[in-house]
Parts: structure tokens; sequence; C-alpha cells
């Protein structure tokens, strides 16, 4: 038999069912967020194939480039940061196939400075003489939306929105921007 005094401290410790219900309610909605987070972690980058949600970049110049309202035309979307030694490897080269699909009218080039300053973004454009729209990627939306793994990495999108090819690392060559690029065009 128990003792008196034991069956009240007993009582005394336990908490209210709906204490304990809601605190486990919290717990089980952490744990919800927390594996909701970790499964968006590891899908990995749009996949080939896929349409790319449409997006918006702010030029550094103020200028505007929705991705939406570009639908017709071939997106080369370039992920660069002015401290990239790869990336400075591949500007003359984007900037040579930007100046010659840029007539066409086809084509648009994207350069989204990834994690800069943009006094060092300017000064890397400057340097290379890069003329194509260049913006900052404000709060890494961008590079999010295509979760990104580093830079340089560019995206091509095809004129119906679709990531039609996907360059991780520096292009060597025109050659082989225009490889991935000439395919989408009429």
């Amino acid at each position: 038999m128990q003792n008196p005094s034991s069956e009240e401290n007993t009582q005394k410790r336990s908490l209210p069912t709906g204490v304990v219900t809601i605190v486990f309610a919290i717990v089980l909605g952490f744990l919800a967020l927390l594996a909701w987070g970790l499964n968006n972690a590891q899908k990995g980058p749009i996949q080939v194939g896929k349409s790319v949600p449409p997006f918006t970049l702010t030029s550094f110049s103020g200028d505007v480039y929705d991705t939406a309202e570009l639908q017709g035309k071939v997106i080369v979307v370039n992920f660069w940061a002015s401290w990239c030694k790869p990336c400075e490897q591949e500007a003359a080269e984007m900037e040579q196939a930007w100046k010659e699909y840029q007539p066409t009218g086809e084509v648009i080039f994207l350069g989204v400075d990834y994690v800069d300053t943009e006094t060092e973004a300017l000064a890397y454009l400057d340097k290379f003489n890069i003329t194509y729209p260049n913006g900052p990627d404000l709060r890494t939306k961008i590079s999010q939306l295509f979760r990104i793994r580093g830079v340089p990495e560019t995206y091509i999108i095809d004129k119906e929105g679709k990531l039609a090819g996907v360059k991780i690392g520096p292009y060597t060559s025109i050659g082989e921007i225009k490889m991935m690029i000439d395919p989408l065009l009429d």
C-alpha cells in the first residue's frame, strides 16, 4: 500500500492533459517543419525538361527583367561573383556569345551576381567589359530557386520556359556556349 504523502506528491507533479497536448502539438509541428526543410534541401537543382518558375532580376542599372515576360526567347541565366576565379575564365566567352546573339532578339543573357558587394561586382563587370544585363541576387532568392551549388553555374531556359541545359563550372569556349543555345533557336 502506498503512503498517502507519496500519492499527493504524484498528483502534484502531473501536468494537466491540455498542456501536454499543446506541447505535443508544438513538438510535432517543429518536426514537420524540420522534415519539410530537409526534403527541400535534398531536392537538388531544377531538372532539365521541367518548367522553370518565373523570377525577376533587377539589374545594377535599375532595369527589371521578368522571365514570365521573356517567354518566347531563350534565356541564359549565368550565376557568377567577383571573387570567383573560374567565373573570370568564362567572362570573355559569355560576353562574346551575348554580342553574337543580341542582334537576333531571340536570346537574352541574365547575369546573376551571387553573394557579392555592389562595388566589387561593378568593378568585375567593368574589368571584363560585360554589357548584357546583370544584377544582384538579393536575399539569394534566384540562387535558391535554382538550388545552385556554387559559381559559375549557367542555366539555359528554352522558349517555352523549360530548363534545356545546365553547365556547372566555367565554359571553356564560345563554341561550348553555342552548342547549348543553337539547337533551341528556330
